[in-house]
């Protein structure tokens, strides 16, 4: 054996194991202290209408708060955002889930309509069939990538098109102006329509090259009727410390899990991947939103979500205990 070699076999035994991503909490936002054990889910409409409904069960409550999930381009069933809809669920809200492209050619221009009209057939539905019944005066909308603009639009368009009003809502690398925005661009809301009393989140990846922060700037900066205690731009921030590395890109928030297993044909799979889950979505996008939830709702836990506090920031440790990097929160993007 050679010199060089023995150093080397040597060096590596002496670094120890590799440290490891912490797990999901026991607790609190983003944790997994679930009180329903189960999820429905029943799929409505067709084409740029189609509409999922998932709906707590184990045990099956009459009311919860209803929350709007609006997916990425391109991302037309729910399988790829599976994880953090469970999650949602167990956690004790409904969501909708609105296809709102019934193909990658779909009309940007008809991106905003088509999810209105599948939320307000969704809202129908539950309030006509055998389901768990919205409680509409406790309503959040989240949205990832084009979602996240779609998010806003929604925010923007409920106080007068005949949508429940949001208490809160959370746009996640919110992907529409860009460099090729004089191609592709979906048209947006004055957002200044969107109720001063809003809870709201802006989030951004630090690797994010597909959405950059072009859109996630303007949706922050349009929104100067809310004051800064009510809303925060927070930016995911990438950690290389351990393995896997934590890699907040575009598909930071992807959460796989196959819900919709008619839907196994979804072309965006591909494209998707199978990202694991990790602290960017325990301590990252789940726990800011179950915050925001919580404080809208029913005032608790404003800490986890809002005002640049430790709980805000903390990412939980690496298995070595070293602390995983905090997120950065700033009232001026």
């Amino acid at each position: 054996m050679s010199r060089f070699l023995f150093i080397f076999i040597l060096a590596v035994a002496s670094a120890g194991p590799v440290a490891t991503p912490p797990p999901q909490p026991a607790s609190g936002p983003g944790g997994i202290e679930y009180p329903f054990a189960e999820m429905t889910m029943h799929r409505y409409g067709d084409g740029d209408s189609e509409y999922w409904i998932f709906e707590p069960a184990g045990p099956t409550p009459k009311s919860e708060p209803l929350i709007i999930f609006n997916h990425g381009w391109g991302v037309m069933t729910p399988n790829a955002y599976g994880a953090w809809i469970r999650h949602l669920v167990r956690r004790g809200n409904i969501v909708i889930y609105p296809r709102y492209q019934s193909s990658l050619l779909t009309k940007m221009t008809d991106f905003t309509p088509n999810a209105v009209a599948a939320v307000k057939a969704a809202l129908a539905e539950l309030q006509a069939g055998d389901h768990v019944r919205p409680q509409l005066d406790r309503v959040a909308i989240v949205g990832h990538s084009m979602g996240g603009a779609i998010t806003a639009n929604m925010a923007a368009m409920a106080p007068s098109d005949g949508l429940p009003i949001p208490e809160a809502f959370c746009c996640v690398e919110p992907a529409n102006k860009s460099v090729f925005a004089q191609y592709f661009q979906m048209p947006m809301e004055n957002l200044h329509q969107v109720p001063a009393r809003t809870l709201a989140l802006v989030i951004t990846g630090d690797r994010d090259v597909i959405a950059g922060n072009e859109t996630a700037k303007w949706i922050f900066w349009s929104l100067k009727q809310i004051p800064a205690a009510n809303k925060d731009y927070v930016t995911l921030v990438s950690d290389d410390h351990g393995t896997p590395p934590l890699v907040a890109n575009h598909m930071a928030p992807i959460a796989v899990e196959m819900l919709d297993h008619g839907s196994v044909t979804d072309p965006s799979r591909q494209r998707l991947g199978h990202k694991s889950l990790d602290a960017l979505d325990y301590y990252g996008t789940w726990k800011l939103f179950d915050g925001l939830m919580d404080a809208a709702f029913y005032g608790k836990n404003v800490q986890y979500a809002l005002g640049d506090t430790p709980e805000q920031r903390y990412m939980g440790k690496w298995s070595d205990g070293t602390p995983v990097k905090e997120l950065r929160v700033t009232e001026r993007p």
